[in-house]
């Protein structure tokens, strides 16, 4: 299969790329940057030149293709407290990349983020993400993905968790731990029961693969490995590395402490994917994100 990729040399992309191209696929990925493209080709892939924000590039990129998979985002404008940006800017590229594809009946996956669903309690794949709850502005672009459907488009969405971890994160995790090394301590809100899903980046990349070659349209996935760990936990484990005491705040002072990101670690969001393993019988097999902690890359 010839396979359109956004977000090719990207934390989760440089990982999806090679388990396609391990499994026979062709891979075409998104590169705007002569160092990308250099990059892509090196381990055998196809550059396309072009950008999330150039939309004509990513509709001939999808046009050309025998499949899609989207997993190019702003994380920058995200980092920067623009997360309502990156989301419009988004919906724009699924816009572009899904109108390519209809009446095919090609594979377009997307991935999405676990906000927007209901807190609290175990949050399932027959969960609906609202952008009326907390972290929900990517829900509007699930949506229309999903919606690409009735256009008979095999479209699928994989929901991730705030952690994919594993060596070379440059995520939430190292944010964390670099705030535990300002500040002196590894804090956490009030009694740290508050839970955190997550993946091994291996894991995510494995299950990209599988819902493009196999996901039924209008799949909503999880690629969740942990369902729920406890932020004390890790906390825990962060201290533990860095020699530093893990101390619990009160949830009103972590604005101050964690800055833009403590509505993230405050919150309880536990995720199931079991119907997604079920459904496609894709199994979580590298470490879960404490081991991967334990591990000492991290620090």
């Amino acid at each position: 299969m010839r396979v359109f990729l956004t977000g090719a040399s990207g934390w989760i992309g440089s990982a999806v790329v090679p388990d396609l191209l391990a499994s026979g696929h062709h891979v075409v990925g998104l590169a705007r940057s002569a160092s990308s493209a250099s990059a892509l080709t090196s381990i055998g892939a196809t550059a396309h030149p072009g950008s999330l924000d150039d939309l004509d590039s990513l509709r001939a990129g999808a046009a050309q293709s025998d499949g899609v998979i989207h997993l190019a985002y702003r994380h920058d404008l995200v980092f920067s407290g623009e997360a309502t940006l990156a989301a419009e800017s988004d919906l724009l590229a699924i816009e572009a990349l899904g109108s390519a594809l209809e009446g095919s009946d090609r594979p377009f996956v997307v991935a999405t983020g676990l906000g927007g669903l209901p807190v609290g309690r175990v949050a399932t794949e027959k969960d609906e993400a609202s952008v009326e709850r907390a972290g929900g502005q990517r829900a509007a672009a699930a949506k229309v993905t999903l919606g690409f459907a009735d256009q008979r488009v095999r479209s699928a969405v994989v929901r991730l968790p705030p952690s994919v971890h594993g060596s070379g994160d440059t995520g939430f995790i190292p944010m964390i731990i670099d705030i535990a090394r300002r500040t002196g301590i590894s804090a956490y809100a009030d009694t740290g029961d508050n839970r955190w899903p997550a993946i091994h980046r291996f894991d995510a990349a494995k299950l990209f693969r599988i819902s493009l070659e196999s996901a039924p349209a209008g799949s909503v996935l999880h690629g969740v490995g942990d369902h729920g760990v406890a932020m004390r936990d890790i906390a825990d484990v962060i201290a533990r590395q860095l020699d530093r005491p893990a101390v619990s705040i009160p949830a009103n002072e972590t604005a101050d402490h964690f800055g833009w990101i403590a509505d993230l670690l405050r919150g309880d969001f536990p995720t199931s994917s079991a119907a997604t393993r079920e459904l496609l019988g894709w199994h979580p097999t590298h470490p879960n994100l404490l081991d991967d902690l334990d591990e000492g890359h991290y620090f």
